[in-house]
């Protein structure tokens, strides 16, 4: 197919682009370094140094023989848009062209306009260069699991069937995200559902859970084409942020009772996720949504288990207990669907001590690089004591 993969130089995106074109797609990534530039901005650098754009596509296709092209540019300009598909008419598109941060959604006014306004601006812009260049093209969005907050009932699988006065319908799970960036991407469904029965776009949204690792086929090839792995508290998901602190030997910080439940998924499963959503495309006029995790864990489970896999490679691994800078249940029922994947094929890789041990590996050849002054949180959704109140818990 042709593809064309909004956010490209992104933590998902780059390992995206790499799988796909070494399937033999024709691949168009396109990015505006914005995610590079704010890390910038707020000191939050990854753990290792990614070569840009073009010179990760030359570096993969002397490696593969498989060719990458570049565009460079903001999907939040539509005239960029408009340009990208009447000059690829592509039949895919991978949608992570948007802010990914939380925390950065919060740190104040500037940030939350900026999230908001690049993040929807997105979003709608390709939703018109499809409706009006490429109206079969099928769009593959990524959601997030965050847009459901943590209800009381289960979670179904994007939709709800609703009884009410003697009626019934079918609706979109209602949702109640915890930050302004998880608010943009509920914000993003609703956009596409309107333009889906509208217009008769075909659309999948992925509600994807936090990802951690930094190893794909492609990516193994050299280390120059890994992904932009971050552990700061801005850009670092969870797991990738305890591996780097038990390297460093730095306690695991966990926020508030880390009582907190997610559904987790591995780098090499989203990949997955994402091809077996393209190789099985959905008929004009739906939306499809499929919850994208393999296993759910709270906060203190996972510490516990970096710490296992930690003691297994002979570090000392403490865990640390801040008050929550995070407005959020700390103490929740959580009970998500997430068959739709498995049944069209998903081989989960399951986050076993030696898939985390293997990834320690990784980050201690660049200990050296590992800032701690990019792990304390910086950012509060809350007035809260002062964030070095900590609570030693000493490893077991």
């Amino acid at each position: 197919m042709r593809i064309i993969i909004l956010g490209g130089d992104g933590y998902l995106g780059w390992p995206t682009a790499m799988r796909f074109a070494a399937r033999g797609h024709e691949v168009v990534v396109a990015d505006n370094y914005l995610r590079r530039h704010i890390a910038m901005e707020t000191s939050s650098e990854a753990l290792m140094p990614n070569p840009n754009l073009q010179e990760r596509a030359r570096l993969f296709e002397t490696l593969s023989g498989r060719r990458i092209q570049v565009e460079i540019g903001d999907c939040a300009d539509y005239r960029f848009m408009e340009r990208l598909f009447t000059e690829y008419r592509p039949e895919a598109v991978v949608h992570y062209a948007e802010q990914p941060s939380a925390p950065y959604s919060m740190m104040g006014y500037e940030q939350a306009r900026r999230t908001l306004e690049n993040n929807l601006n997105a979003t709608f812009n390709l939703i018109w260069a499809v409706k009006d260049h490429a109206r079969d093209c099928h769009i593959v969005k990524l959601g997030t699991m965050g847009e459901y907050g943590t209800p009381n009932i289960d979670i179904e699988e994007g939709w709800i069937d609703i009884e009410h006065k003697g009626r019934k319908d079918t609706f979109l799970f209602p949702r109640q995200a915890g930050s302004l960036y998880h608010t943009t991407k509920v914000l993003d469904t609703d956009l596409l559902w309107f333009y889906v029965r509208t217009y008769g776009l075909r659309v999948t949204d992925l509600m994807q859970g936090p990802v951690y690792g930094l190893s794909t086929e492609e990516a193994d090839l050299d280390e120059r084409l890994m992904p932009n792995f971050h552990y700061d508290d801005i850009f670092g998901t969870l797991v990738n942020r305890f591996l780097v602190q038990a390297v460093a030997g730095i306690p695991l910080t966990v926020y508030g009772k880390g009582g907190q439940v997610r559904g987790y998924l591995n780098l090499k499963d989203t990949m997955q996720c994402v091809e077996l959503a393209l190789d099985s495309p959905v008929p004009a006029g739906k939306l499809r949504v499929l919850n994208q995790f393999t296993e759910t864990f709270s906060v203190n489970e996972l510490a516990a288990r970096v710490q296992e896999a930690g003691r297994e490679a002979r570090l000392h691994v403490e865990i640390a207990h801040l008050d929550n800078p995070r407005k959020e249940a700390e103490e929740h029922y959580y009970n998500p669907a997430h068959s739709g994947l498995l049944e069209l094929g998903l081989k989960p890789h399951y986050m076993t001590t030696a898939v985390l041990e293997g990834m320690m590996g990784q980050v201690v050849r660049h200990r050296d690089r590992i800032d701690p002054a990019k792990i304390p949180p910086r950012v509060r959704w809350k007035e809260a004591p002062a964030p070095d109140a900590l609570v030693q818990v000493p490893a077991v």
